[in-house]
């Protein structure tokens, strides 16, 4: 990496300075001369002579205006920038690379479904055909990528039964975490679900409503994994001749094997799990969640990821690390496009404000790209068990907004399921990890049209597909939350106001930092809430906001600044 002053620039920068000024730029205009001359000497064939012309031009034109218009000819500008004084350049002693990722790695609004849970009937098990039948709901709500729980067989030793209960019954069909079964493991599909080639029929059937397919990946194994009978050095065996389960005390996990990262066959481990995404990638998925990356070691994540973008850069990994901070930044770091964030327990005005101030306006946004999810299928908050149906319209506009890129787990989400396994978890009460779930998509109090709208709005304005400009401005209700985002030039600016209180109606005054807007203290601008339509006039940085969350607990406006006056007409854009 080479860096060096370029003189050129710098006088053609002063130099329109003087000429907007009204300045008189002789000779300024014989030191540009100048530097072109020098430039003349460094170029060689036919710029050389390009640039010798624009020398002669310029020495014999006589009119100060032409004078000037040549001075400042882009072709000039960009002849000169091929041609650099490079005498005092420095150099980097350090070689950097520059990962450039796809469009889809910054914005993108994720969907979690269960295929088991898909069947149009109750108590039979949903196949990849039935996930067909769905992609028209999945697109109609706006969501361009639909992730899914891992896929494979799933283990019968130690299965878990309905709400995790440690005996299972006949019929019940485990956890799909508990990976591995008789019929396969990662690299197979559970028979039941239907087969690869249905699976890669469903990934293009999917593209043809625009959204991707994204799998989970959890390096973990069942007891029955053929892994543990065919490679028996990966895993850790304990004296009394059994593998160490995964446990995280007082929790027992009987049903799931973790590697051994510390086996002395670590290499042929890792080239291993390496294949395992290149063959989900030979069946046409470039988009990858992969389970708890914080228990595994670094080495492994930056070489692996490494090697899978060297020949396939645009995968996307989305890393769900719920861990310190530090380590949720180190795998960001290493290679993963996105993460999980702590955005579920962030519900007070100041903890939303510190943390996404932290995301977005400190060093942390140039490595980290956070991806929000209200809900999961491990995730049921308190404030969505008790807030009730304003809760979770609340959420999912900060969500959506807060975040560039964004997840729900459905249908529980648009059903607004909450009910709790017991008081004080966040576990759900008949998991769909544990059991078949049949979800009527019809009901009538589904959110499913309001998440249409949302993400309709992130798809028709640019301020909310980046997280770069996210500026919070100060309410004097502590309930009341107000944020904008705009693009670089300001030609599209949002500025959404939040009840974050899902019980009461909150109102109180929002005070707009204008400069940032792009506005004027002196005119007044349209506010154009593109969740009701409705459009209200505001004048000065102090304005007034009421929002009951038995209707809508948010504002999402545009900014729509005053052209003109035609008569009695007034028009904005």
């Amino acid at each position: 990496m080479q860096a060096w002053v370029d003189p050129f620039e710098t006088w053609r920068r002063n130099l329109e300075k003087k000429v907007a000024a009204g300045q008189e730029v002789h000779v300024e205009l014989l030191s540009g001369l100048e530097l072109i001359e020098e430039a003349t000497k460094r170029a060689t064939g036919e710029e050389a002579t390009q640039l010798a012309q624009w020398a002669a031009r310029l020495r014999d034109t006589t009119d100060a205006v032409a004078r000037v218009a040549l001075a400042l000819d882009t072709e000039l500008a960009a002849l000169m920038a091929r041609h650099p004084d490079r005498r005092f350049a420095t150099t980097y002693d350090k070689e950097l690379r520059v990962v450039v990722d796809r469009e889809r790695a910054r914005f993108s609004t994720w969907y979690e479904m269960f295929p088991r849970s898909c069947a149009p009937e109750p108590g039979r098990h949903g196949t990849f055909r039935d996930v067909e039948a769905r992609l028209p709901y999945v697109a109609a709500m706006g969501f361009d990528v639909l992730y899914f729980p891992p896929i494979h067989p799933i283990g019968r030793t130690h299965r878990k039964g309905k709400n995790n209960a440690l005996v299972a019954a006949l019929d019940d069909v485990g956890s799909p975490w508990a990976i591995g079964a008789a019929e396969g493991g990662h690299k197979a599909v559970h028979p039941q679900l239907g087969t690869l080639e249905d699976f890669r029929r469903l990934v293009q059937r999917a593209q043809e409503y625009g959204i991707e397919i994204a799998l989970d990946i959890a390096f973990q194994c069942s007891p029955d994994h053929p892994y543990v009978k065919e490679h028996p050095e990966w895993f850790r065996w304990r004296p009394d001749g059994t593998v160490q389960y995964a446990e995280n005390p007082p929790k027992k996990y009987q049903d799931i094997y973790p590697f051994d990262f510390e086996s002395e066959h670590w290499a042929s481990l890792w080239q291993e799990l390496k294949s395992i995404f290149l063959f989900w990638i030979e069946q046409g998925v470039r988009i990858f969640r992969v389970d708890n990356p914080h228990t595994k070691p670094f080495p492994f994540w930056e070489w692996c990821l490494n090697e899978i973008k060297r020949d396939y850069p645009e995968v996307i990994f989305l890393s769900e690390a719920f861990t310190r901070p530090k380590v949720m930044y180190r795998l960001a770091k290493l290679g993963f496009t996105q993460s999980y964030t702590y955005f579920a327990w962030r519900n007070t005005k100041w903890e939303l404000t510190q943390y996404f101030t932290e995301l977005t306006q400190t060093e942390v946004r140039e490595f980290f790209r956070p991806n929000l999810w209200p809900n999961t299928p491990d995730i049921l908050t308190e404030y969505l068990q008790s807030g009730g149906r304003p809760a979770f319209m609340a959420r999912l506009v900060l969500a959506a907004t807060l975040g560039a890129s964004y997840g729900i787990y459905g249908p529980a989400f648009e059903l607004c399921e909450r009910v709790p396994r017991e008081p004080g978890s966040e576990e759900y009460l008949d998991s769909e990890k544990y059991q078949l779930r049949f979800w009527d998509l019809n009901r009538p109090d589904s959110l499913k049209d309001f998440i249409a709208r949302v993400n309709r709005i992130r798809r028709d304005n640019p301020a909310l597909q980046s997280d770069r400009h996210l500026r919070f401005h100060p309410t004097d209700n502590e309930e009341l939350i107000c944020y904008s985002k705009s693009t670089d030039d300001l030609s599209n600016v949002i500025l959404v106001v939040v009840n974050l209180n899902p019980y009461y109606t909150h109102a109180g005054w929002v005070d707009l930092d204008l400069d940032s807007l792009g506005l004027e203290a002196t005119q007044p601008f349209q506010v154009h809430d593109l969740l009701s339509d409705a459009r209200y006039l505001w004048h000065g940085p102090r304005n007034y906001v009421e929002l009951n969350p038995q209707v809508v607990p948010a504002h999402v406006f545009r900014l729509r600044r005053r052209l003109r006056r035609e008569q009695d007409f007034e028009y904005y854009m």
